[in-house]
């Protein structure tokens, strides 16, 4: 049974990931020296994802709309990167965004939390 219910969730979260590669927004919109300090602040920044999870495609979303080249982490079972989740973090819940500065690490989870984040930091000023 946990099967059927693990290949249903998979099917349905890779119908979710295939309509947001077709229906991405469009990228925000930088000079190039702006969009190159946007990269370099953000070097210090990774996202931990799965591929299907509909949350963390919500959040890719923002990442896309920002234009902001995040490096993704994909923290499936057996990963490098869920093991280091776990370990640094604290759990496994995915999307959480690991922000590091200073020489300290802040683990940030849940997808409106890291969205509101990202766009107070890197939104275009209207």
């Amino acid at each position: 049974m946990s099967f059927l219910v693990n290949f249903v969730r998979n099917f349905l979260g890779c119908i979710i990931a295939l309509v947001d590669i077709i229906t991405r927004p469009r990228k925000q919109k930088r000079s190039a020296q702006a969009q190159q300090q946007v990269e370099q602040e953000i070097q210090s920044m990774a996202l931990y994802q799965f591929f299907a999870c509909p949350f963390c495609i919500k959040t890719r979303r923002a990442l896309h709309r920002l234009n902001l080249p995040i490096e993704t982490r994909n923290a499936s079972k057996g990963s490098e990167f869920r093991t280091e989740l776990e370990q640094q973090g604290g759990k496994t819940k995915v999307p959480c965004l690991r922000i590091s500065q200073d020489g300290k690490d802040t683990w940030m989870y849940e997808s409106n939390d890291i969205i509101g984040y990202l766009e107070q930091r890197f939104g275009s000023v209207s």
